[in-house]
């Protein structure tokens, strides 16, 4: 029996290219699927840039597209709401219960700066074992927990994939739930909407093989200095991201203190021809690259390259792992 998805993206109009190229990795590796929803949460993209994911999906008789305009967090629920990571238009996924039909049962939401290389099938028929969602555990230390009501040990996730029962999301309560955490924290919460997310759902999440969400970090580093740099808690093991990495379904761009993002002409990301390939199949695929200016990147890819790597993630890392979490619990 085929499948059917749905996939849920979030996206303002500076993203829409990083969108379409996502949009077009996952169809031109699932074409064995009976149908693919795509449900787009519209935070101001422009005419121009839907005409031309709408192009997209028109090349593949299994697509449909729907667009779905979403307010502000802000004057959703009535406070002014700060912005710790990513784009506002990340807030419009706590939303998706309502904004979704309620014959929409399962979805899988995926960040912009995804590459999908593979067919979902397998991730699609996760058994979520009695949890809401399933997501990727996040290399954070335990100073960050605090922050957002957890305990040392509990699970802290990545949001940038989430395959969601929006069933039990609903029966949950969990939009409710995610505004009452922001504004007891008067609309400022550690790492935005992911802390929100995590704030509620972090003992209702299954966790996903890193070969479903492979971010930044594990093509950036190796295991000894992702612990030496993060101090990860409840981890994964070496040997499962190494087997992840030989196997990977989804590729996640996520922003990193040293690699530069793929859709940035001076990208150094591992996987960067990877996603030019799909880029270049895009309607996007004559507008010019920018360059990303960072001088701290450049001057942290300089040491780098001395032979001082060690240093730099020592220093990072107490950052990383301690300076930034008491500075986000003062705030």
């Amino acid at each position: 029996m085929k499948t059917i998805y749905n996939i849920v993206y979030a996206t303002d109009d500076t993203f829409a290219p990083v969108l379409g190229t996502s949009l077009l990795s996952l169809l031109r590796n699932n074409k064995e699927a009976k149908k693919i929803n795509f449900f787009i949460l519209d935070s101001g993209i422009s005419k121009e840039n839907k005409f031309r994911i709408e192009k997209i999906c028109d090349n593949f008789v299994n697509a449909s597209l729907k667009w779905i305009k979403i307010e502000s967090i802000s004057k959703k629920i009535g406070i002014d709401v700060k912005n710790d990571r990513g784009s506002f238009s990340q807030y419009s996924r706590l939303f998706i219960g309502d904004v979704l039909d309620n014959s929409v049962e399962r979805v899988l939401y995926l960040d912009c700066d995804t590459l999908i290389l593979s067919s979902l099938k397998d991730l699609w028929n996760i058994e979520l074992k009695g949890n809401i969602i399933a997501a990727l555990k996040d290399a954070f230390s335990k100073y960050y927990r605090k922050n957002i009501n957890l305990v040392n040990d509990d699970l802290m996730f990545n949001s940038g994939v989430m395959l969601i029962d929006l069933k039990a999301w609903r029966d949950n309560k969990i939009k409710e739930k995610a505004i009452s955490f922001i504004r007891q924290r008067h609309g400022k919460v550690q790492q935005g909407d992911q802390g929100v997310l995590n704030s509620v759902l972090s003992n209702k999440t299954f966790a996903l093989d890193p070969r479903y969400n492979l971010v930044s970090i594990f093509y950036d580093l190796d295991y000894r200095e992702i612990k030496l740099y993060r101090s990860p808690v409840n981890f994964y093991s070496e040997k499962i991201i190494v087997k992840a990495k030989e196997n990977p379904v989804i590729l996640h761009f996520t922003s990193s203190f040293y690699s530069i993002r793929p859709w940035f002409k001076n990208s150094n990301h591992q996987c960067k021809k990877i996603w030019l390939k799909f880029y270049q199949e895009t309607p996007w695929k004559n507008q010019p690259l920018q360059i990303e200016m960072s001088k701290k990147k450049k001057l942290i890819n300089i040491l780098f390259e001395y032979g001082l790597k060690d240093t730099v993630l020592l220093g990072a890392g107490v950052f990383q792992k301690y300076v930034r979490p008491l500075k986000n619990r003062f705030n």
